[in-house]
């Protein structure tokens, strides 16, 4: 047997079975492509896994969602530490840019994963396979609308893989038509998945209804959103966790509220030259207190730093800024600790994401912490359902019967606006409930707050981010860059 790493290779992934990580894929033969594999439903599951495995790339993605917004300041060491991320922070970012070079490349690795599965679908039957198939197309799903968000329009391929050369005739497709093909993949994954998994971490029915809820959010079917996301909340198969301030601790991963959550591990480490090797997610050592000596915390790189802005936006008896952002100058003088400040200092720390002590922290400690990433959480389904009531003129009544739920777990009074007022109160608790969790940036462009909000962000251009240029070179010189880069 002879095993395989399948590695990145700029914007086309060849084969794209995993990355380096532990859950590699076994081939009799130097040719995956080969009938020796898919033929059993083992071997379908493997290329899932490898599927699965790219999402935890996807911390770079929270990270800019945070650093692009008016929530955090990049930070860092100094102005020139990870320059790609100061430059989004600035809005001064051009299409050569690590860090969005990274994400393309490593959000197209999971397509084409999903893709590698969808190719070979009709191979081998096995009585699990359209769960097998319902999961693989919510990741292809889940993917592409990364892309899309920041990217617009993106290469469109789908049930095979991008395999190189390919970049001579593939071309950026329409966001609508990508947005087409995502909805395609999650009604499929709504009507194929159960909202219970075989194991935890795993895609499910509900995963699927609360992405395609925010799909069509995203593109103003208030209607579809909110039938979809009624279905959800009122399957009860999911509820708000009664102590705010536990959700994001590792040892109540994967709880009540968790609708689909990226699983991260500290049993394999990785080095910045591989970033995409590590099983840990990679931002809680980034957003990490420099130089920290105290309990409770671990050290990091004071990156994503929340702004003195958001702090004030809470509620004085809002219980969840403690839990949310880390004021250290008052934590450190209550509890003995020292840190150093590093560039863009306001004081203050993304405690959701911040490593904790007692962590295996396997190789490099900073990039291998076992955080996972609430990537959609049932607060998150509550508030899209009341802006989707709230902007489809569809009741109201509704959309505060949800904002309140979320509010009400915390303590706090309910709202009783109505029209444009009460679309402020859900936009100002969608961001105060889910601040540092990466989806600030895209609330501000899809509800056309951007520009009056982020400093140095220029209307008709900031709404996307621009295609990397590697990736145009190598597609020849062909496709158009995003507008005004």
């Amino acid at each position: 047997m002879k095993l395989y790493k399948i590695y990145i290779l700029l914007f086309f992934v060849a084969l794209g079975i995993n990355s380096c990580s532990e859950d590699y894929l076994d081939v009799e033969s130097e040719d995956p492509n080969s009938e020796n594999f898919f033929n059993s439903q083992e071997d379908y599951e493997s290329a899932l896994i490898g599927a699965y495995d790219m999402l935890q790339s996807s911390y770079i993605n929270v990270m800019l969602g945070e650093i692009a917004s008016d929530n955090t300041l990049a930070g860092g060491e100094s102005a020139s530490d990870v320059i790609g991320i100061q430059q989004i922070d600035d809005m001064i970012h051009t299409p050569v840019n690590q860090q969005l070079s990274d994400l393309w490349r490593w959000m197209y690795a999971g397509v084409n994963r999903a893709n590698y599965i969808m190719e070979f679908q009709d191979k081998t039957d096995f009585p699990d396979k359209p769960r097998v198939l319902g999961e693989t197309r919510f990741l292809r799903a889940y993917y592409y609308f990364e892309l899309v968000k920041f990217f617009g329009d993106v290469p469109l391929v789908v049930d095979q893989r991008f395999l190189f050369g390919d970049q001579f005739d593939v071309d950026r497709t329409p966001k609508a038509e990508v947005y087409t093909q995502i909805e395609l993949d999650l009604i499929y994954a709504i009507d194929n998945l159960q909202y219970t998994t075989p194991d935890i971490g795993r895609a499910s029915k509900g995963s699927a209804q609360a992405l395609l809820g925010k799909v069509y959010l995203y593109q103003g079917k208030y209607d579809l959103a909110a039938n979809v996301l009624d279905d959800l909340i009122l399957s009860n198969q999911y509820s708000l966790v009664a102590d705010y301030s536990t959700i994001f601790e590792n040892d109540n991963e994967n709880n009540s509220e968790s609708v689909f959550e990226i699983q991260y591990s500290d049993l394999e480490g990785a080095g910045f030259g591989c970033l995409q090797c590590s099983e840990g997610n990679v931002a809680v050592g980034f957003n990490g207190i420099r130089n920290y000596n105290g309990p409770l915390f671990e050290s990091g790189f004071s990156f994503n730093v929340p702004t003195q802005e958001v702090v004030d936006l809470f509620d004085p008896a809002d219980p969840r800024l403690d839990t949310a952002i880390l004021d250290i100058d008052a934590f450190a003088s209550a509890n003995g600790a020292t840190f150093s400040t590093g560039f863009e200092h306001t004081g203050y720390f993304n405690r959701k994401y911040i490593a904790r002590q007692g962590d295996l922290n396997t190789g490099d400690a900073n990039l291998t912490n076992p955080n996972n990433y609430r990537a959609i959480r049932f607060a998150d389904v509550l508030l899209m359902a009341a802006e989707a009531y709230n902007s489809g003129n569809l009741g109201d009544g509704q959309a505060r019967t949800y904002l309140n739920r979320v509010r009400t777990r915390v303590g706090l009074p309910d709202v009783t606006l109505s029209g444009t007022a009460l679309g402020d109160a859900i936009f100002l608790d969608r961001r105060l409930e889910l601040v540092g969790e990466g989806h600030h940036f895209f609330d501000l462009v899809r509800t056309g707050r951007a520009a009056s909000e982020i400093d140095n962000f220029v209307a008709g251009k900031h709404e996307v981010f621009p295609i990397p240029l590697e990736e145009i070179l190598l597609a020849g010189n062909r496709w158009e860059q995003n507008p005004n880069y």
